[in-house]
């Protein structure tokens, strides 16, 4: 510090993030060892679905997830769809969006075991700790803690099924909120568009 001034308030703006961030394993950054067990979901994957609950409306969507790492023991995970016409998939206005990030869980061994934790966030206010479980190309995770703002609507559990089948990302979402117990919300086949 120069008379008592950081050096930073005087730095000059930094370029751009110099850091890779991937969904393609050919290139970029090599994914790190750790993530091997959920290796088959990077990528990008859009496709529509429906949803469901019993105090809503039934809707159906379109839907992109971004699946993607930086060589660090984590991947990051980004959704957005939007509502579209059952008829002939017409937007219809934007819906739910979520980011979050997959983490193994390491072994006293200092190996990645078959378990991972999965950090979800909404814009509108839940965001969710999911323990989950690799079994070749399925995952399986469930709540372990539900936050959510003095705002948000009442979400106390969730539970979540992805698989790959037929080279597609197929998943299930069950959700207990709003008074209801853990009921069947989200189903969607989703195809790999790049990755």
């Amino acid at each position: 510090m120069a008379g008592g001034r950081p050096l930073w308030l005087d730095a000059p703006v930094p370029e751009a993030y110099p850091y890779e961030e991937t969904h393609d394993l050919r290139v970029g950054p090599d994914l790190h060892p750790a993530l091997l067990g959920l290796l088959p979901f990077v990528g990008v994957w859009r496709g529509r679905g429906a949803g469901e609950y019993p105090t809503i409306e039934s809707f159906e969507y379109a839907q992109e997830i971004r699946i993607s790492h930086d060589g660090r023991p984590f991947l990051s995970y980004e959704s957005r769809s939007w509502l579209v016409s059952p008829e002939d998939g017409t937007p219809i206005r934007p819906a739910a969006r979520e980011v979050g990030w997959w983490r193994p869980i390491m072994g006293e061994n200092g190996r990645a075991t078959d378990e991972f934790e999965a950090l979800m966030c909404t814009p509108t206010g839940i965001m969710e700790l999911h323990i989950g479980k690799i079994t070749n190309v399925r995952i399986e995770m469930a709540t372990d803690a539900v936050v959510r703002t003095s705002t948000a609507k009442e979400v106390t559990a969730g539970k979540r099924i992805y698989g790959i089948v037929d080279r597609d990302l197929l998943y299930a979402q069950d959700m207990a909120a709003v008074g209801q117990p853990l009921t069947s919300h989200l189903a969607a086949r989703l195809t790999r568009v790049a990755g």
